[in-house]
């Protein structure tokens, strides 16, 4: 099979497909095509790629025109939608419950689409976690850099000083990136509350921060509560798949503290944030009434040289399997990877998707 990697192009997405040592065991039955520079961003040079196996080739074009399999990272954009062709199967991130458009396009393109964050585990979403973990980690960094006040913000100090009370930081949702936050806010030694539904997580989460982390049963009540009082509120709920629930009403945020920050990592299946839209690693941040939304929808682009490894270390074995059994057999041997499959053929194969889209 022929193999192809893409460079990422959205906006400051550094990351890569693939690492030297996944180009190393494709390489080993397989062509695996890496586009010229597609590592740089990673720290990750073409000859690195050349000694683990691969062929370097100079274009976009010829990438996916040739390959059979297209492993990228991040969903593809309208320029790269007339390269998409039927009896091509592409492994990436897609979250198309918050995008028609791009739904759109895979359907009429014939592609076979498998979604990193749909390939499911019992509950457990393994291509989705390393990738919460980065975000869940990076909410505090950009949430404690937003609420300075050069930038828009409280001018907060997240751990506070001694004779002075640390910022309050509120998260939405105790799944992984919700953790992953709240060992970070934890670690700066903030005033962190974290709200789920799942009592049994929640008290997980109790157990793991010895009590030092509160948590609250999640109802509106509770959220308005939370969020009346909070510097930093970083909403992290997810239904694998589908659109992420609103939590968080505009009329509330007109409510909080001025230069109070959302950072909504939930942004790639839509928000949980009302006022919520996509924003860039160029543009990260806006103002909805007195407070600022942080709402990248590509937040480890930013950390490649960590979260390209990260993400490549979870993908590199499913990636195995489609390239050494092909697409129907390797989802067929394994239910896991089968829940990956959102479109094949012009015909939506994930029903949240569908739902979203009433198609």
């Amino acid at each position: 099979m022929i193999v192809g990697v893409p460079k990422e192009i959205k906006n400051n997405e550094s990351r890569v497909a693939l690492t030297p040592a996944g180009a190393h065991s494709l390489a080993a039955s397989h062509t695996v095509l890496v586009e010229s520079g597609a590592g740089l961003g990673s720290a990750i040079t073409d000859d690195q790629f050349r000694s683990a196996g691969a062929t370097i080739v100079n274009s976009a074009e010829e990438v996916w025109e040739r390959s059979d399999l297209i492993l990228k990272v991040k969903e593809p954009i309208a320029v790269e939608y007339p390269r998409m062709r039927r009896n091509q199967v592409i492994f990436t991130y897609l979250h198309l419950a918050a995008d028609k458009e791009l739904t759109l396009a895979l359907m009429a393109s014939g592609v076979t689409a498998i979604a990193y964050e749909t390939v499911e585990i019992g509950r457990t979403l393994p291509l989705l976690a390393p990738m919460s973990e980065v975000a869940g980690r990076m909410s505090i960094q950009v949430g404690a850099t937003a609420l300075q006040r050069p930038n828009g913000g409280r001018g907060v100090l997240l751990g506070g000083v001694p004779g002075v009370k640390p910022g309050k930081v509120v998260i939405l949702g105790g799944g992984v990136a919700g953790l992953n936050a709240a060992a970070m806010a934890h670690g700066l030694r903030a005033d962190v509350s974290i709200l789920d539904l799942n009592l049994n997580r929640l008290a997980e989460i109790d157990n793991i921060f010895n009590g030092q982390v509160k948590t609250i049963a999640s109802s509106a009540h509770a959220i308005e509560e939370e969020l009346l009082d909070a510097d930093l509120v970083i909403g992290s709920v997810l239904v694998p798949g589908a659109k992420a629930p609103k939590l968080v009403s505009d009329s509330l945020v007109s409510r909080m503290k001025p230069g109070s920050v959302l950072v909504d990592i939930a942004i790639d299946q839509g928000g949980c944030f009302e006022g919520s839209h996509a924003t860039t690693h160029a543009d990260p941040t806006f103002a909805v009434h007195n407070s600022l939304y942080y709402c990248v929808a590509n937040m480890p682009g930013a950390v490649p040289a960590t979260s390209t490894y990260a993400l490549s270390n979870a993908t590199i074995k499913y990636a195995l399997a489609l390239a050494n059994k092909g697409w129907e057999r390797a989802l067929n041997d394994d239910a896991a990877l089968a829940a990956g499959l959102n479109i094949h053929e012009g015909k939506i194969m994930y029903a949240a998707v569908a739902q979203a889209h009433g198609l």
